[in-house]
């Protein structure tokens, strides 16, 4: 082994991939730890990536034998790092995984986030501000930034500093809670600094280095402290789809029509080319996108998963953007083209390891809600949803939800659920209902987008992702309505998708709705806007948004 060699613990989490990238900006190779034989003796420096439930990684840990192992380590005074479950896993116990014991090092439990005033999973930016000015600065963390989290259970700060440990914190919607914790040779986060941009190299960088500075020595260094607690998320999507030469392309149309338009023709032009999807995903990300959103829609529903091209933009793509990834499309059960079954869990761990840290499911999850209520709103257990919720975790699972408007006279004119609308119908209709849509838009269900979300949440989705087919390519601005009725119905952040044509879209949506996330895409594309300038624009009026675009390390 190099003096540049990191050990890393290999429990098959979902973040591996983005981990080892991060390392490889860094200068730093990676041996892994699938058992204690394959050199944990060796080691000197330590890192425990994990991702999901803390059950699941805690029968992991014991399964492979890593248990007592990983506790003579820490006793030896090595150093190691955990990273968000890798964090969770030091704890005594999780209301998570009631019965399951931790490994003991932090003598305290984990709980669920208050969910009744603010959505969970908790997703975005935010705070990891250290709370003792005589305590250690914890390996680079500064109080100018933002990290990247998602969990939906959590430490309290009180229980941990009890037990003489330093502590940052991380404040969401009033309730604190426990973002990085170091004593002695053990340090750990609940962030993941290998997707937290340059913040998050920062952090990984003076961890294995060393540097441990002072708190008040960090902030005599960046002055002003950012206001604490979780930003506005901005997004840039791609839809990335094969054009007629058979190159992948980030494209875009009106109501999901992505064919140039001829003056003499409507349809039956070439496929929109707005440029290559790892290179405008790197731009968006230098531009201060906080995540980036693949969407293919082609599916390549005739490759060998192996040879999806899809897993290839993704392992381009994490080696140089450091900010979480989403892949949709074709996450389903597949039968290859010799015949081999494939899970959609199979294909989801495989874009996992190709660099994916969320996958979004979209016409899969609808056939699922229908069969789900067919059978008396019963679980099944083997939706894509519930298996890969359960390996990954629900924050691992968006749903793409493509509904349009049916207007009505009135509320008894369709046993679905209405709204009463501030922009009649064509017939001066008050009332509509939103429709599910399938293969694009292409088909329409009898089913409203209440009943879809609201079952997603039940088969354990983190998060949806609410397009809407009437404003898609409008530039008119986000469906206000409908993304507040959706928040309404659940307690999984949201994503505002469709309609985006400038800055002061993204602010009418937080600003009018509950919106978690905001997500843009043609603006972006067409070069009208950048990511940076939606930013600026909230951040003027006064929304808390993560504003890191210094990109040295």
């Amino acid at each position: 082994m190099t003096a540049n060699t990191v050990y890393v613990l290999d429990l098959e989490s979902g973040n591996l991939r983005s981990l080892q990238n991060a390392l490889a900006k860094l200068g730093y190779d990676v041996k892994w730890i699938k058992t204690p034989e394959d050199g944990l003796d060796e080691a000197q420096i330590l890192l425990f990536p994990g991702v999901g439930n803390f059950g699941h990684t805690v029968a992991n840990l014991r399964r492979r034998g890593f248990v007592e192992p990983l506790k003579a380590y820490i006793a030896s005074g090595r150093r190691i790092m955990g990273i968000c479950v890798g964090l969770q896993a030091l704890f005594t116990g999780s209301t998570e995984s009631p019965g399951v014991e931790g490994l003991g090092i932090i003598p305290a439990q984990l709980e669920k986030f208050d969910d009744s005033n603010k959505s969970v999973p908790h997703i975005g930016w935010n705070s990891a501000a250290v709370i003792d000015e005589d305590k250690q600065g914890l390996y680079g963390l500064r109080p100018d930034s933002k990290y990247y989290y998602v969990h939906s259970y959590r430490a309290s700060v009180a229980a941990v500093v009890a037990a003489g440990w330093t502590v940052a914190t991380g404040n969401y919607n009033g309730e604190e809670f426990v973002g990085a914790v170091c004593k002695d040779n053990v340090f750990a986060t609940q962030f993941h600094p290998e997707k937290s941009g340059v913040a998050g190299l920062k952090v990984l960088r003076a961890f294995l280095e060393g540097e441990v500075i002072s708190k008040s020595a960090v902030e005599a260094a960046v002055g002003a402290v950012v206001k604490p607690g979780l930003t506005k998320r901005v997004i840039a999507c791609l839809d990335v789809r094969t054009n007629d030469d058979g190159d992948l392309v980030v494209t875009k149309g009106d109501q999901y029509d992505v064919r140039e338009k001829s003056a003499t023709a409507s349809t039956g032009g070439q496929v929109r080319n707005l440029g290559k999807p790892v290179e405008m995903a790197e731009r968006y990300y230098l531009e201060g996108a906080d995540e980036v959103t693949f969407l293919n829609i082609t599916s390549f529903r005739n490759c060998p998963l192996v040879d999806t091209p899809m897993l290839e933009i993704l392992r381009k793509t994490s080696e140089t953007v450091f900010v979480p990834l989403t892949i949709g499309g074709g996450i389903r059960d597949i039968v290859d083209p010799d015949g081999t079954k494939i899970s959609a869990l199979d294909v989801a761990s495989t874009y996992f390891r190709s660099g994916a840290d969320k996958v979004s499911i979209g016409s899969d999850a609808v056939f699922a809600a229908e069969e789900f209520y067919a059978n008396g709103e019963k679980l099944t257990g083997k939706t894509a949803m519930e298996t890969i919720s359960r390996a990954y975790g629900a924050q691992a699972v968006v749903i793409s939800v493509d509904p349009k408007r049916v207007y009505v006279d009135s509320p008894d004119a369709t046993t679905h659920h209405v709204i009463k609308t501030a922009t009649p119908g064509p017939n001066g209709e008050v009332y509509a209902w939103y429709q599910c849509t399938v293969k694009g838009g292409r088909e329409t269900r009898d089913m409203d987008v209440i009943q879809l979300v609201t079952a997603m949440e039940k088969m354990g989705a983190g998060e949806i992702l609410l397009n809407c087919i009437n404003k898609d390519g409008t530039n008119s601005g986000f469906d206000l309505e409908l993304i507040q009725d959706v928040k309404d119905a659940v307690s999984i952040p949201v994503i505002a998708s469709s309609g985006a044509g400038k800055p002061d879209h993204f602010l009418e949506v937080f600003e009018k709705t509950t919106t978690d996330a905001a997500l843009g895409a043609g603006m972006f594309h067409r070069g009208e806007y950048k990511v940076s300038d939606v930013k600026q624009y909230l951040s003027e009026h006064g929304l808390l948004v993560r504003n890191e675009l210094e990109f040295s390390l």
